[in-house]
């Protein structure tokens, strides 16, 4: 029972770090990131264990963590607010062409990201060329065209 309330709180815990962390933390991975995600791989299998290291507590952990996912995600169906507050809302970072400072700062966001995306995705090159910018709630963005483009 050690080992299922250990899994729940490590789960929650991280779940609670990404969603704090930010879209973008996880649709753009660096290095760095790559690194980190190790580490807090390894941190995490040790306080989730402590010192029962057998195959059977290993698979009561992997049932908790699996279980507990699609307990979540079968909620998320039927009580919105839940899948909002656990994968928030997509959010306009460029209005008409103009960058909304304030929640670009918030999203951890700049000008590149967006441009980056309108080249990628659409062969734009200037803000005027886009209507919208998007940040998903996958991090990724999504531009819409401005007319005529």
């Amino acid at each position: 029972m050690d080992s299922v309330l250990r899994g729940l709180i490590v789960y929650f815990f991280l779940l609670v770090v990404f969603r704090i962390s930010g879209k973008r933390t996880l649709s753009q991975t660096t290095s760095f990131d790559l690194v980190l995600l190790l580490i807090i791989s390894e941190t995490t299998q040790q306080a989730m264990v402590d010192n029962d290291h057998s195959i059977t507590n290993g698979f009561l952990l992997i049932i908790t963590l699996v279980g507990t996912s699609i307990l979540l995600a079968t909620l998320k169906q039927f009580f919105p607010r839940l899948d909002l507050l656990l994968e928030g809302q997509p959010v306009i970072v460029v209005d008409k062409g103009k960058l909304l400072h304030e929640i670009m700062n918030k999203a951890r966001v700049d000008e590149e990201d967006i441009l980056s995306a309108a080249r990628m995705n659409h062969g734009l090159e200037r803000l005027d060329q886009i209507k919208y910018a998007i940040l998903e709630r996958d991090g990724e963005i999504s531009i819409v065209p401005a007319s005529g483009n």
